[in-house]
């Protein structure tokens, strides 16, 4: 089964919002094995909508419509499906009593606009919903299948997988699944990564491999069709371990989650502290760190040591070494490691790392933009020190300079515990 996206709304051809739903439904939809061919963004344009409706239906066998459910004019999908398949809007009983009574329970009167919420076109199969108040749509036309679903995720997705996803299995016919496996790398780039697994990559069939990155992680994609779970995992499995054997020491997970996340279970399963002091970065590493829920139990604290007054007067990196002519400076490894034993010690944690470099859009201390130093200390052991030369603008000097702090203390904590 061949399936198109149609989103509805002139806020995301106007980048008011991010499509996200497309991503959900497209992933949704590869589980169920129905092929995702195309996805169209339309404004509130009764002549657009419906061309677009026209098109999908030409090349579609499943055409699954976002968006423009709501009570108000602009809100059009229902009425253009009408009129493209020729039915009447008829008024949804179950759905109608809904919005009703929810306006009663908060004493608010109902306007007339709402009960367009209610509204489907004749003969088609309603989906509930169970997060907000417009019904949504099912309906199969001259053998193209419809789905219409709420705007709001937290609305579509409910509806999508509790109604859409059983109806769909109603009308299909055959289509074997699509089963996937994710493969995080970091510490390596995506083109010697795709170097190493060239003969792989240029060899693929079923499964297939698609590599694509992110800053500072790269990934793999493993997808093939099986008939069932068991089937699907153990054709993943072959490809998983050629792709181990020569790339491993670089796989920091199997599923689709980010190095800080893995990096926050395994301090947590250690019972260990971390701590940062960032200078270039700003609090980036922490706030990365601090988005993983659970964080508390592993990360301490950190510190925004950004000038050199407050890394000497906080966490007490001797003048000497950050001022004068001779001196290494604040974007060098002996501060670096300065910061990090200092951090260390300053919250008791047992690991600690530290970011210090030239981030732009100007050099400093006659040192080029791009260069840091990443320091590593941990309890009981020596501090170690990295220096990078890191490309790009600011912003992306100082994603990668945290990326690069994360991806040190993975080595680290990947090592068993003495």
């Amino acid at each position: 089964m061949k399936a198109e996206i149609i989103a509805v709304g002139t806020e995301l051809l106007l980048g008011q919002i991010v499509n996200t739903n497309a991503q959900f439904l497209s992933r949704e939809c590869a589980a169920l094995g129905i092929d995702m061919y195309y996805q169209t963004v339309v404004g509130d344009n009764e002549a657009r909508l419906l061309a677009s409706l026209q098109l999908a239906a030409s090349r579609a066998d499943l055409v699954i419509c976002t968006g423009g459910l709501g009570p108000t004019q602009d809100d059009l999908t229902k009425d253009v499906l009408a009129d493209y398949i020729g039915r009447q809007l008829v008024l949804h009983e179950p759905s109608m009593a809904k919005i009703s009574e929810l306006f009663s329970s908060r004493g608010m009167p109902m306007v007339e606009s709402n009960v367009r919420q209610a509204l489907l076109p004749e003969g088609s199969v309603p989906l509930a919903n169970s997060t907000g108040l417009a019904v949504g749509v099912a309906v199969t036309y001259e053998g193209t299948h419809f789905i219409l679903l709420p705007g709001p995720p937290r609305e579509m997705k409910p509806m999508f997988a509790d109604c859409a996803v059983p109806w769909l299995r109603s009308v299909m016919s055959g289509e074997v699944p699509l089963y996937s496996k994710m493969l995080k790398f970091a510490g390596i780039g995506e083109s010697t990564l795709e170097h190493q697994l060239i003969d792989l990559i240029a060899a693929q069939s079923d499964p297939t491999i698609a590599p694509y990155a992110k800053e500072g992680e790269v990934t793999i994609r493993l997808t093939t069709r099986a008939h069932a779970a068991e089937e699907g995992e153990r054709k993943l499995a072959a490809t998983e371990a050629a792709i181990r054997s020569r790339v491993g020491e670089f796989l920091y997970a199997v599923e689709d989650v980010p190095l800080e996340a893995v990096i926050v279970r395994l301090l947590t399963e250690r019972g260990w502290k971390f701590a940062a002091a960032e200078s270039c970065t700003g609090g980036l590493l922490g706030d990365m760190l601090t988005a993983i829920p659970g964080s508390s139990a592993a990360y301490a604290g950190g510190v925004i040591c950004y000038t050199n007054a407050f890394k000497h007067q906080v966490l007490g990196v001797p003048l000497d070494v950050l001022e004068g002519a001779d001196a290494p400076g604040a974007v060098s490894a002996e501060t670096a490691e300065l910061l990090a034993a200092s951090v260390l010690r300053l919250t008791g944690s047992d690991v600690a790392a530290s970011i210090t470099g030239v981030a732009g859009p100007t050099p400093s201390e006659g040192k080029p933009i791009g260069l840091v130093y990443i320091g590593l200390a941990r309890k009981g052991g020596q501090t170690q020190t990295f220096r990078l030369q890191l490309s790009g603008n600011r912003e992306t000097i100082k994603l990668r300079a945290a990326k690069q702090a994360l991806y040190r203390l993975w080595l680290l904590l990947k090592e068993p515990a003495e």
